[in-house]
């Protein structure tokens, strides 16, 4: 679960103001609104990126604004993806658990299991230079599950991507929502990607959420996904 209350956060001459909202546990939520209105600012905000001036983030009940970014229990994918391009595709899904000190053979089962989710156990050993789009976007939502987040945020994932890659996209994210159970927040402007996944949709505008609408989404996930 993901509440926020009277969120503010200041960046330059731009600021988001008493954002309220709240994401059930499990929950797949799409964050919509148009371009430079704040939505990468929130996710930011959200996994410890940007500081606040005002206000609470809750995880299943439990303050979190205070705390640095990588003991939030979030994973994040940025729209850069932002892999490491002198690590392997191995060396960067397990990059949060090596921060940790998570014993390696921990740290190498859970890239090995991450790979096998995802479609990706023989690009182990690749550079991301050496990947194709899909392949890219796959390592860094490995990434960002290294750890197992409560919660998951993505900033428009599938912007970049083929009608083809997107699709296969969706059904992965599908797959990765019933494997973990992470309560989601993704970012986007696709109408059609926010039918196809989500089940709770939000509009950000002027520098508010203005709309929090359930929707049912056009393939529910299933316990056989």
């Amino acid at each position: 679960m993901l509440r926020i209350s009277k969120l503010t956060v200041e960046a330059g001459t731009f600021s988001l103001r008493d954002i309220n909202l709240h994401v059930p546990q499990g929950s797949y939520a799409i964050l919509m609104g148009a371009t430079g209105l704040g939505k990468t600012t929130l996710l930011e905000a959200i996994c410890g990126l940007r500081r606040l001036t005002h206000g609470t983030i809750q995880l299943d009940g439990r303050a979190v604004e205070a705390l640095p970014a990588r003991e939030r229990g979030i994973g994040y994918v940025p729209q850069d993806l932002a892999l490491f391009t002198t690590m392997t595709v191995a060396e960067n899904i397990g990059f949060a658990l090596h921060i940790r000190h998570v014993p390696a053979s921990e740290e190498q089962a859970r890239v090995q299991e991450l790979a096998n989710l995802l479609g990706i156990s023989q690009l182990l050993e690749r550079m991301p230079a050496a990947l194709s789009g899909g392949e890219k976007q796959r390592v860094a939502l490995g990434r960002a599950l290294a750890a197992k987040p409560r919660v998951l945020l993505l900033d428009e994932p599938f912007s970049a991507l083929d009608d083809q890659t997107r699709e296969d996209m969706y059904a992965l994210m599908r797959a990765v929502r019933h494997a973990t159970g992470a309560t989601v927040l993704h970012v986007t402007h696709s109408r059609s990607e926010a039918q196809a996944l989500g089940d709770h949709r939000l509009v950000l505008d002027q520098g508010r959420i203005v709309e929090q609408t359930p929707q049912v989404p056009a393939t529910a996930p299933t316990s056989s996904t």
